[in-house]
């Protein structure tokens, strides 16, 4: 069961980072720091934009506006933490 429970907080770990990953990327490229005209920006960005998306969709519905902040990504890390956090609380607390 511990092993179960370790690669579930790995995978929550890994989705975190490209959450945090694809946050940095739309700022640079809405900075034009990074130019999406690059292949491989491209689609890292897609790849990114389509691992995220899904989970931060209906944080956005019920999410009010706050002027074009989007922080649909810190209340996603809010509740992947909560739920790391849980695994290890009733999983043993050895992941």
């Amino acid at each position: 069961m511990n092993s179960l429970l370790s690669l579930v907080d790995t995978v929550i770990d890994l989705y975190m980072w490209c959450l945090i990953i694809f946050v940095v990327m739309s700022w640079l490229i809405s900075f034009n720091v990074i130019n999406t005209q690059n292949p491989f920006v491209r689609t890292v960005n897609d790849f990114l934009y389509r691992i995220t998306e899904p989970a931060m969709r209906p944080i956005r519905r019920f999410i009010p506006d706050f002027g074009g902040i989007d922080v649909s990504p810190v209340v996603l890390i809010l509740v992947l933490v909560f739920v790391r956090n849980l695994l290890r609380e009733y999983g043993g607390g050895h992941v």
